[in-house]
C-alpha cells in the first residue's frame, strides 16, 4: 500500500483524497492547519494541526512511513510548502506541489499588481474597500482610518482590524449577482483580493469588473524550485510514475 501525504486545505486537494480512495494500493492523509473552524472534509484519514515546523514534518514523515507527498495547500501558504520541500529532501520521499492557476487579467480589468499586503495597502486607490484576503491578513490595512473596509471571511476576522469596517461571515462559491448586489450596497470602489486563481471567488472579478471597480491584485510568493503540477489529474500522472502502488 502507497502512503500518500495530502497537504490540503483547497478544493484541489479534497478532490484529490477523494480519487486516492477510490484507487486500489492507496492511502492519503490529509493534513489541515487547523485554521478554519468547521473545515468541509475530504475522504479517508483526516489530520488537523500543525507538525512543529520543518524538523517535526521530517520526523512525522519517518514514523508514519509516508512513500510521498503532495502539495496541495493554499497559494500563499509559503511557510507551510517550504517546510513540507525540506522534510521530504530529509527524508528522502518524492513531492509534488499542487498549485491552481492564477487568474489572468482581462482587457476590460483595471487591476492593480503588488508583490505584498503591505504594498497593497500602500496603494488603495478608493474610499471604501472591500477586502477579500483572508481572516489573518488584516494587519496592514488597520492603520487606514481614512477608508472604510468590508471584511469577508469564513471565520471571524483576527484583531487588529480597521478602525471603520464591516465584517460579513461567508463561505463560497458566490455567484456574480451575489457579488454584484454586495458591492452595490456597500458602494465599494476598491477589491483588494490575493491571486488564489479558485473559481469558488472569482465572481468578485466579474463584478469589479462590470461596476467598473479597481482591482488591488497580491502576487504569489514564489514557489521553491520543486516539481510543480496545475491540476489532480496531473497530480496523480505524478504519483503513479514516482512511486507506482
Amino acid at each position: 500500500m502507497t502512503k500518500v501525504l495530502v497537504l490540503g486545505g483547497t478544493g484541489e486537494a479534497r478532490t484529490l483524497a477523494d480519487r486516492l480512495a477510490a484507487l486500489d494500493g492507496y492511502t492519503a492523509i490529509t493534513s489541515l492547519a487547523g485554521v478554519t473552524e468547521r473545515p468541509v472534509l475530504p475522504a479517508g484519514e483526516v489530520r488537523v494541526g500543525g507538525f512543529g515546523g520543518a524538523d517535526g514534518l521530517t520526523a512525522w514523515l519517518r514514523a508514519e512511513r509516508v512513500d510521498a507527498v503532495i502539495d496541495a495547500t493554499h497559494p500563499f501558504a509559503r511557510v507551510m510548502t517550504d517546510a513540507a520541500v525540506t522534510a521530504a529532501r530529509d527524508v528522502g520521499v518524492p513531492l509534488v506541489v499542487l498549485r491552481r492557476p492564477g487568474w489572468t487579467e482581462g482587457p476590460d480589468d483595471r487591476w492593480i499588481r503588488v508583490p505584498s499586503l503591505d504594498a497593497a495597502a500602500a496603494n488603495l486607490p478608493g474610499a471604501r474597500v472591500f477586502l477579500t484576503t483572508g481572516r489573518k491578513d488584516l494587519a496592514p490595512f488597520a492603520a487606514d482610518d481614512r477608508r472604510w473596509f468590508l471584511i469577508r471571511s469564513v471565520d471571524e476576522p483576527s484583531p487588529p482590524l480597521p478602525l471603520r469596517h464591516r465584517v460579513v461571515l461567508a463561505r463560497g462559491p458566490f455567484t456574480v449577482d451575489e457579488e454584484l448586489a454586495l458591492m452595490r450596497d456597500h458602494r465599494i470602489d476598491t477589491l483588494v483580493t490575493k491571486d488564489s486563481g479558485s473559481p469558488m471567488t472569482e465572481a468578485k472579478l466579474a463584478a469589479a469588473r462590470a461596476l467598473g471597480v479597481p482591482v488591488v491584485m497580491v502576487d504569489r510568493p514564489p514557489l521553491p524550485d520543486v516539481a510543480r503540477v496545475e491540476t489532480v489529474d496531473e497530480a496523480l500522472a505524478w504519483l503513479m510514475g514516482s512511486v507506482g502502488a
